[in-house]
């Protein structure tokens, strides 16, 4: 058992939440800067929705899990995409399911929860040698660039895209140039120093608690990395605008395989090894029982949030006394 009164663990936790704050503050520096630049340069609202955004907010995973892996901890990168997707739909859609029903759009159902599907079901096959090679991850670059590529004609047709309300409003804003770079420089000072003083206190935790980098990616490391979407969703749902959650949760699921998978590992292979078939089994199970929930009556219903927060729960329970 840990002492909670040991100094040294609770130096750990501290660094923890100083990397949370950090990621988060450079994440929305980030596209704060990166948005309005975007507009000042001439690129249509469309591109910035599908790229400068998605980019954004999928930067605290993505630095974490490229400094992960620099460190030589690649098991914590591969645990913080598979317990942030199990995050996103069990406990997330859980949370946000409880607080008020969602109401699903079936075009959702018929293609984006589909290609997470086929895109889960390549990463169990990827890892099935026991890492992700730079070839694979290459695989995974590929393929988001063709996704955001297809979902940007799809869009165009439709001639509508899914942008926050806070980020149609940084669009507006007035701001020079160099202030707009002078938040994108500081906020990607911000990601990598919070990256790293996040992982110092997950991987000393790690160590204190006797489990894996595997374990502590799967559940600190992808917990901490979830909060901010955590927060959204409760807020969004609160305010009645829970019908854009399940597709920011599946949009966010797609990018953290193909995105940050397959960049972390092109950078450098991710080992596999601290893994097994239950926590893969649990990332492709939450993400197929999203179509039966969901096509009940096109809502997630609150009964059905709280089977999706049991399933969290047992999987948690499942990795602490494993």
């Amino acid at each position: 058992m840990i002492p909670i009164d040991d100094p040294s663990l609770f130096l750990a936790i501290v660094f923890l939440a100083i990397g949370i704050a950090l990621l988060y503050f450079g994440a929305e520096g980030l596209i704060k800067g990166s948005v309005k630049l975007a507009i000042d340069l001439g690129i249509t609202p469309l591109v910035i929705g599908l790229t400068v955004v998605a980019f954004g907010t999928s930067s605290p995973e993505l630095v974490v899990s490229i400094e992960a892996g620099i460190s030589g901890n690649s098991e914590i990168a591969l645990g913080n995409v598979v317990g942030s997707n199990i995050c996103n739909i069990a406990l997330i859609l859980g949370v946000a399911a409880l607080i008020k029903p969602m109401k699903v759009d079936r075009s959702l159902m018929k293609t984006d929860v589909l290609y997470m599907i086929g895109f889960t079901l390549l990463l169990i096959i990827f890892v099935i040698d026991g890492d992700i090679s730079r070839i694979e991850g290459a695989v995974f670059v590929a393929l988001i660039i063709a996704y955001i590529v297809m979902t940007g004609i799809i869009s165009r047709k439709k001639n509508t895209i899914d942008i926050p309300d806070e980020i149609k409003e940084e669009m507006k804003a007035k701001r020079k140039p160099i202030t707009n770079i002078f938040f994108i420089v500081i906020g990607l000072a911000m990601l990598i120093t919070g990256a790293t003083v996040f992982l110092e206190g997950a991987v000393a935790i790690a160590k204190y608690a006797g489990v894996s980098n595997a374990i502590i990616g799967l559940t600190l490391v992808a917990f901490g990395t979830s909060l901010p979407e955590l927060a959204t969703s409760i807020v969004a749902s609160m305010k009645d605008h829970n019908e854009i959650i399940l597709g920011n949760a599946i949009g966010s699921n797609i990018f953290n395989i193909l995105l940050i998978l397959g960049v972390a590992s092109v950078i450098l292979p991710i080992s596999a090894a601290g893994f097994d078939n239950v926590d893969f089994g649990v990332m492709l199970g939450v993400s197929i029982i999203i179509i039966p929930l969901a096509y009940q009556k096109m809502t997630v219903t609150r009964w059905n949030g709280v089977f999706l927060l049991l399933i969290y729960i047992a999987y948690t329970y499942y990795l602490y006394v494993k």
